[in-house]
């Protein structure tokens, strides 16, 4: 959002500038031969409101979307202390994979928390009372897949890399940047959630598992894509389509 602010900010200061610009002239070639210019003193430019953002409230009010405060506190709430030491995350790890967090506009201020478990391979749905601050309903499903997280597009990038298919990776890095893959310090790795389909073979298993395709972005501005190549985070491994 701040860079969508600055760049409107700085088409107003473009329009104020030609506005006053064009003001000032066409007063000028409208005055009488005997009336003196205006000054530079004289001229008052219009005032703008201070561009910054100010601090994020505490808490939002109405259908306001929800602030980082109110998404820490609801994931405080949200891990219960079963799902903490039951559920996966995609490295492994013991607590569920998170992925996101929503405002459940028709029930007030109640927020909805998604979460991934790579141990069952369900979705967890988790909504918490914002007023309360405690745990109003839970949920689990089989087969859905909500977008990729950060840290599981880290976790399918370091599952590629390692694997022996990785080296299809490594020559489409080699064309694209000129030079050999030395780590992903400095690239942007993107997660693209993937779904067989009825011809696929070799992962067959995605849409019941967690499966995703990648691009990646080099630092100076060259995309890698491998779509060919799925990264089964649930299994731990990587297939090509065939």
């Amino acid at each position: 959002m701040r860079s969508s602010r600055q760049w409107g900010w700085g088409l107003g200061i473009a329009t104020v500038t030609a506005v006053t610009a064009f003001g000032a002239a066409s007063w000028q070639a409208n005055a009488s031969p005997g009336t003196p210019s205006p000054s530079s003193q004289s001229l008052m430019l219009p005032r703008v409101s201070d561009p910054s953002v100010g601090p994020e409230p505490a808490a939002g009010t109405g259908e306001d979307a929800l602030t980082s405060t109110e998404v820490d506190k609801a994931r405080a709430a949200a891990l219960t202390p079963q799902l903490a030491s039951g559920a996966r995350n995609a490295a492994g790890e013991a607590g569920p994979e998170y992925l996101m967090a929503d405002l459940d506009e028709d029930t007030g201020r109640q927020a909805e928390l998604y979460f991934y478990d790579y141990k069952t391979d369900k979705l967890i749905k988790q909504v918490v009372d914002l007023e309360t601050g405690k745990l109003a309903k839970s949920f689990s499903a089989k087969g859905m897949q909500p977008p990729a997280s950060r840290r599981e597009a880290s976790v399918a990038f370091d599952l590629l890399v390692a694997d022996p298919l990785g080296a299809d990776f490594k020559t489409a890095y080699r064309k694209a940047a000129g030079k050999e893959f030395a780590g992903k310090e400095g690239l942007t790795v993107t997660a693209h959630i993937y779904t067989a389909r009825p011809a696929d073979k070799g992962a067959r298993q995605c849409g019941a598992k967690r499966c995703v395709q990648l691009i990646v972005q080099t630092a100076d501005g060259h995309f890698i894509s491998v779509n060919d190549l799925i990264i089964d985070l649930s299994g731990r491994t990587v297939a090509r389509l065939t």
